[in-house]
């Protein structure tokens, strides 16, 4: 059963789309929750928003592309995959055609940057499998073979970004990305994710490295918090923050597993939560000076949660309003994760 949506302002609704039917072909011959059915879901929710999209071309991303990101031992570990079908690890499996897919995935994301640079319209979603938040710079894992939004961060900046900041929703933690950024004072991250759950880092007290103390932003979360639970981290810490590093450049890591559909975490997040908050950051970063928006597909693993999900966080992020959930004080976590972070940014300091 799907769910009925407001509709974005018209002016607002040109939008850049990258998928690939070549994203398919990273399929596991057992039952997995990586599956190609997600990206059908997906799909289904591009339709449904009525908005007119503009198709980017990917292509395989080079060497020195990924290289910004990724280690040359791990990017030769995985070209000896290519072709070949296994497990890198108890959750991480590689299909004949899924080095590729993943090659793919970070060249269109590149491709995807690149437009968005041109001006055509400031906003985009990549449709894109495998995902990639958990990809280190020296490893693949849990699901993730390359860090797509990773590596569309650096190649903004390498066209002139002077600020990026990647946000991340999904319900797990995003280790590999803040693994890549740990030491970047150009490059926020900021994860809510469920706590604990795989893989067990972002706690609040992980706030980058010497060089970059305060762009990693963790807010843990209890297992059953709800839309107003993530209003409140979003009000209380994600919002000011982002108003006051002042992206130019804004990376979405867009994982639905949130959702109170989803069957690998224990969170409570309706479709019309995550429609507010991508009104909320819309806002935000609009006021602080944004110019391009790109959503990166993370986790998802509930079909109709994944589809309504992102049509309902597509809608908020080109204007339609949520009202959403009054925000919860859900008790020690958002405080404490404000108090580990205040005394780099002066928006908290109240």
């Amino acid at each position: 059963m799907t769910t009925s949506f407001p509709n974005a302002a018209p002016e607002r609704c040109h939008g850049l789309l990258l998928d690939d039917q070549r994203f398919e072909a990273h399929r596991s011959l057992g039952h997995h929750p990586e599956r190609p059915e997600r990206l059908v879901a997906a799909r289904s929710a591009i339709a449904r928003s009525g908005f007119a999209w503009s198709s980017v071309a990917p292509s395989f991303a080079c060497r020195d592309d990924l290289v910004r990101t990724h280690s040359e031992e791990h990017l030769v570990r995985l070209d000896a995959w290519r072709g070949r079908q296994g497990n890198l690890d108890a959750d991480t499996f590689v299909a004949t055609g899924s080095v590729d897919a993943a090659r793919l995935a970070a060249g269109g994301c590149i491709a995807m940057v690149d437009s968005l640079f041109a001006g055509e319209t400031n906003f985009g979603v990549a449709l894109v499998r495998p995902p990639g938040h958990h990809a280190t710079r020296d490893r693949a894992m849990g699901f993730c073979l390359l860090n797509n939004a990773a590596v569309a961060a650096h190649h903004a900046r390498q066209r002139g970004a002077s600020r990026v900041a990647i946000v991340d929703w999904d319900v797990h933690h995003g280790n590999g990305t803040q693994d890549i950024f740990w030491d970047d004072p150009n490059v926020l991250y900021a994860s809510m994710h469920q706590s604990p759950l795989f893989p067990g880092t972002g706690r609040m007290t992980e706030v980058g490295g010497d060089h970059a103390l305060g762009t990693t932003v963790n807010i843990p979360l209890e297992a059953g918090s709800d839309d107003g639970v993530y209003r409140l981290a979003f009000e209380r810490i994600i919002l000011p923050i982002i108003s006051e590093f002042a992206p130019d450049f804004l990376i979405v890591s867009a994982g639905f597993d949130a959702s109170y559909r989803d069957p690998l975490a224990q969170m409570a997040v309706t479709p019309a939560g995550f429609g507010w908050l991508a009104r909320a950051l819309d806002d935000a970063c609009t006021l602080a000076g944004c110019r391009n928006t790109m959503y990166v597909l993370e986790g998802g693993y509930d079909l109709v949660g994944l589809e309504d999900s992102l049509l309902a966080s597509i809608l908020g992020a080109r204007g339609a309003s949520f009202s959403g959930a009054p925000a919860n004080d859900p008790g020690l976590m958002i405080g404490s994760a404000s108090r580990s972070l205040r005394s780099h940014w002066s928006c908290l300091d109240r």
